[in-house]
């Protein structure tokens, strides 16, 4: 007994020997999440899943950032596009990294210093477009099923012209009350952009509020996902809507 509460008490403690270790955070699109996280092939275990080069130019001004790309050692599909810049920010809020073993043993793993945002490299931006487009022409396409309903007596078919079928006394109408705040259920994020892609194709430009109309979907995640996805116009003709990132649009060959 003495020994378990013993051993409880250690898996209590927090390990802090690496609290200051420096880390950087990095946010990736879907697409290359698998990449990164690919187990480690038989033949080259110790091969690293990407390579981080960093740019620095001595004769740049001093507010000139660094430049960081990555290169993926290998990628999930033969149309990925393996460069992609990484965008350093420093503005964040201060976080840190914490990791819990098997056993239920917490340590710190260090803070983060860097974070970056990851994005195809210029010469990748319409491969990698063209591969969304893809992703979601994939998604869009739903199997068809038929289903034999048993003991089918016709109850739940459409009547035939001139068919009177008997029905109960109308019930009143309940009166719907309308309110600013009413709950949208959250779909699926990679569903949404499947949807976001489909209507940019259809019409380049869209309202925050049409977009809720479209979607009905909570405007908050909406917003969430227009910053990730599109840029907002704050002057000229389509002033106060949204459109695709570059990246993200279909190029007229295609």
């Amino acid at each position: 007994m003495e020994e378990s509460k013993a051993k409880k008490n250690e898996n209590e403690v927090l390990e802090t020997n690496l609290s200051d270790r420096s880390m950087w955070l990095m946010k990736c699109p879907t697409l290359v999440a698998p990449c990164l996280q690919s187990p480690p092939l038989p033949d080259d275990p110790y091969r690293p899943v990407a390579k981080v080069t960093l740019y620095v130019d001595p004769l740049a001004p001093e507010e000139e950032e660094a430049k960081f790309v990555m290169e993926l050692a290998r990628s999930e599909s033969g149309n990925m596009p393996k460069r992609f810049t990484l965008d350093m920010s420093q503005d964040f809020v201060p976080m840190a990294v914490f990791a819990e073993a098997s056993e239920g043993k917490m340590s710190a793993e260090g803070k983060i210093k860097n974070k970056f945002d990851m994005r195809p490299h210029s010469e990748n931006i319409e491969s990698y477009g063209k591969l969304c487009r893809e992703r979601t022409s994939k998604y869009m396409c739903r199997n068809r099923q038929i289903q034999v309903i048993d003991n089918a007596n016709g109850m739940h078919m459409r009547p035939m012209p001139g068919m009177i079928i008997p029905t109960a006394a109308p019930e009143k109408k309940k009166v719907a009350t309308k309110t600013s705040d009413m709950k949208r259920t959250r779909r699926d994020r990679r569903e949404m952009e499947e949807v976001m892609f489909n209507l940019f194709e259809r019409q380049s430009n869209w309202t925050l509020r049409q977009l809720i109309q479209e979607t009905d979907q909570p405007e908050q995640f909406l917003k969430d996902l227009l910053r990730d996805l599109c840029i907002y116009n704050n002057k000229g003709s389509s002033q106060g809507t949204y459109e695709l990132k570059p990246e993200y649009k279909k190029t007229p060959q295609e």
